[in-house]
């Protein structure tokens, strides 16, 4: 079989993915480009491959057509909106991914990115720069209400980290609410969105891109918010929509936003143009420990396809319900 590892950086920080696959002898390819592929790279790219070991590049059906010899796809990561798995399904493909690994790392960021957006980290950092002392007011995140919307792996590492801040609340919402939560933490409610919208000081997004996702939030849910609300978004591009989100920051409707991810990456848009946006390179899982553990993760599963072995992340039959109606 022959590998294509499409994900960059891939076994840079930590050499054993690859030698894991050199161990089995197995033939692989490293993603030449050195980028997050295009649709035409991948095409032009195609050379009989068996397996990918994949980052966020878009797999579509013209993709999977054009890798004749494609078996198996193995996600380094948790999102799948950058797979058809309908189209996976109708030519014998199986996917796999790697959905625990990332989740502490953008836990993390998230917690970061609040308070560079609460204490204006961002902003004074722009300036000093540019050699202006100016100092900022700013707010505590035991001064806020954090509505968390999505309460999978990801919302749920982030109330841990919450919890240690003493936050005046935290307000949750997700299709399955895990009510035992609650019995951890005294300071959490279950809500509707709406309330999240209207009673936050902070509102940070864990959701997968769906159908009922994709614009989630737009100047209609921005309205209901308050002025000096900051919105944080590490989950995917175009759950909130760009275009209402500029507007909403250069009237100065929202306080803030902290933005990882795009619906087009590399990011260079009018975002890039606002000093009270942080934009990071979709990096929420770029900590050592756990992009280190996604790769390993990855190829292991790959080597179990190769070997003819069961697996142990192959993705669950619900995300391909999700993305048929998508």
């Amino acid at each position: 079989m022959k590998f294509l590892i499409t994900t960059v950086p891939f076994g840079t920080e930590n050499r054993l993915p690859l030698d894991l696959l050199e161990k089995e002898k197995i033939e692989y390819t490293i993603n030449p480009f050195n980028k997050k592929l295009t649709e035409s790279d991948l095409l032009n790219l195609n050379d009989n491959f068996d397996v990918i070991i994949a980052g966020t590049e878009p797999i579509t059906d013209r993709v999977i057509d054009s890798f004749r010899n494609l078996k198996f796809i193995s996600r380094v990561g948790i999102g799948l909106d950058s797979v058809d798995l309908i189209s996976c399904r109708k030519k014998g493909v199986q996917v796999s991914y790697t959905p625990d690994a990332p989740s502490k790392a953008v836990a993390e960021l998230t917690v970061s990115l609040s308070i560079s957006l609460l204490r204006k980290v961002q902003l004074s950092n722009l300036q000093m720069h540019n050699r202006l002392w100016n100092r900022h007011y700013g707010k505590r995140l035991a001064e806020c209400v954090v509505g968390i919307i999505g309460v999978g792996r990801i919302g749920s590492h982030l109330i841990r980290n919450l919890s240690g801040f003493g936050c005046k609340k935290i307000l949750l919402n997700d299709l399955m609410p895990a009510h035992d939560i609650q019995e951890k933490y005294n300071n959490v409610s279950w809500v509707s969105k709406e309330d999240i919208y209207s009673k936050s000081d902070i509102i940070t997004l864990h959701v997968p891109l769906t159908k009922k996702t994709h614009n989630l939030i737009t100047s209609k849910e921005i309205k209901t918010m308050k002025k000096d609300v900051v919105l944080i978004n590490t989950s995917r591009g175009g759950i909130i929509n760009e275009s209402d989100l500029i507007n909403a920051l250069s009237s100065n409707l929202i306080s803030g936003a902290a933005i990882d991810v795009f619906e087009d990456e590399p990011y260079s848009g009018p975002l890039c143009n606002m000093e009270n946006c942080i934009l990071t390179s979709h990096m929420g899982s770029m900590s050592f420990d756990c992009r280190t553990k996604m790769e390993i993760e990855a190829t292991e599963e790959a080597i179990r396809f190769y070997k003819n072995q069961t697996l142990k992340s192959p993705v669950p039959k619900e995300e391909y319900i999700i993305q048929e109606e998508f």
